[in-house]
């Protein structure tokens, strides 16, 4: 492939893959080092991974407050130092008896906006260091809990006892696993989560979505289609020349409704840049994607 791609690669994560594995093949696929994704996935979950090629890398962090829906399931009865199956069992119970009607009525408290502690396993920095390298050495830290909005947390029976297959629609930021150790503890016992799988990241679905050996330079999306979550506003080819040289540009003639940001587009529909809102009537640039010439 000649040039640099810019654009973006909707990945179907498999089990076993790092983020960063995804990342180093679609670098390896594309033939270029200037890829990022634009949410991690851990290592056992399976799913949506966004990637982003060339200068699109700069607007990932656009696609990476989107809200997230996941699938998974809820293991009553067992709790485990990582709060998912992959971890130390720490606590077992005898959950057998709750009732999905009873799962439910608790899972009404943990919808909305609420408090999280991040788990020790993950990426979120406690004194300038990891929390997941924290928890490799052995140590757990006091950690403040951080606010999230769970939109929606839906819970049904599985086919086995005391394991319940939840989706949950929630803000960004929002640990799964969490939330199924919140709901055991909730329901007089402990629990923990197992087959997480993100199933949709704004408007993206795993119908977007390939399994990276399947994934081809041909499945690389324009810019443009892939900051599609976001307001876009058109402007004219002599405003298209402002935008290009970083210029700030006026909100209401352009009808730039609602806080932003927004998709700066060309009369052909092509992505030039993301603006932001301003203290003014303004909007300025946070990423210029045509440049000046």
């Amino acid at each position: 492939m000649t040039g640099q791609a810019t654009g973006l690669v909707v990945v179907d994560k498999e089990p076993g893959w790092t983020s960063h594995d995804a990342v180093a093949r679609v670098r390896r696929i594309f033939g270029q080092r200037r890829v990022g994704h634009a949410g991690t996935l851990d290592p056992d979950a399976t799913g949506l991974l966004l990637v982003g090629l060339g200068r699109f890398t700069r607007m990932l962090r656009f696609l990476t407050g989107l809200d997230k829906t996941y699938t998974g399931q809820v293991v009553l009865g067992v709790a485990t130092d990582t709060l998912d199956a992959s971890g130390t069992v720490t606590g077992q119970w005898d959950m057998s008896a709750v009732t999905v009607a009873q799962a439910r009525q608790a899972a009404v408290a943990l919808t909305g906006r609420i408090d999280q502690v991040p788990p020790m396993v993950s990426a979120v920095k406690v004194g300038g260091r990891r929390l997941h390298a924290l928890a490799r050495e052995g140590q757990e830290v006091e950690r403040a809990p951080r606010p999230v909005t769970v939109h929606r947390f839906d819970v049904r029976q599985s086919a086995q006892p005391a394991v319940f297959d939840v989706e949950v629609t929630c803000s960004s930021g929002t640990y799964i696993r969490s939330l199924a150790a919140d709901l055991g503890t909730a329901l007089g016992g402990g629990a923990h989560l197992r087959n997480l799988r993100r199933t949709a990241v704004g408007s993206f679905t795993l119908a977007d979505a390939k399994p990276l050996a399947d994934v081809g330079t041909g499945d690389l999306l324009s810019p443009a289609r892939a900051l599609a979550d976001l307001d876009p506003v058109t402007v004219d080819p002599d405003m298209a020349v402002m935008v290009s040289r970083g210029l700030p540009l006026d909100r209401v003639p352009l009808g730039a409704a609602g806080d932003g940001p927004w998709a700066v587009l060309g009369e052909a529909g092509d992505l030039l840049a993301v603006y932001e809102a301003t203290d003014t009537d303004r909007i300025r640039p946070a990423v210029v994607l045509a440049a000046a010439g």
